[in-house]
């Protein structure tokens, strides 16, 4: 994936962090009130909306840095994290679906993958 394309799906990430939290504050609290997950709720727009922006850094870092190898598959972790722990966040309050929450641990684990292939790509010089 080219250096514009990931700053363009940062972009749009935080757009949808963006906007899916402020639906949620205004059109869908009476729901998520009645669910008792407006915490859940906000935890998954918090987590959404940080590792959107952390993809938009490791977009601008690898415009810098084109051959750190470890910067795409930083950026594929925190896009799965978002899907899957904030996915499952945003479902589990809007339906109540409690078997959720057994997968959401998944999208933490993919976060912090992430996180250590940043390690990784500032470490390792140009592997």
């Amino acid at each position: 994936m080219k250096n514009k394309s990931l700053i363009q799906l940062a972009g749009l990430l935080g757009a949808l962090a963006v906007g899916i939290g402020a639906f949620g504050a205004h059109g869908l609290q009476p729901l998520l009130e009645s669910h008792g997950r407006i915490d859940t709720f906000e935890t998954g727009v918090k987590y959404h909306f940080y590792h959107a922006l952390a993809m938009l850094a490791v977009g601008i870092w690898s415009g810098f840095q084109p051959d750190r190898k470890w910067l795409k598959p930083a950026l594929w972790s925190f896009l799965v994290g978002i899907i899957i722990f904030s996915g499952s966040l945003y479902i589990l309050s809007l339906t109540g679906i409690s078997w959720l929450g057994a997968i959401t641990p998944l999208g933490g684990v993919a976060f912090i993958l992430g996180w250590f292939f940043i390690i990784l790509a500032a470490n390792i010089d140009k592997a």
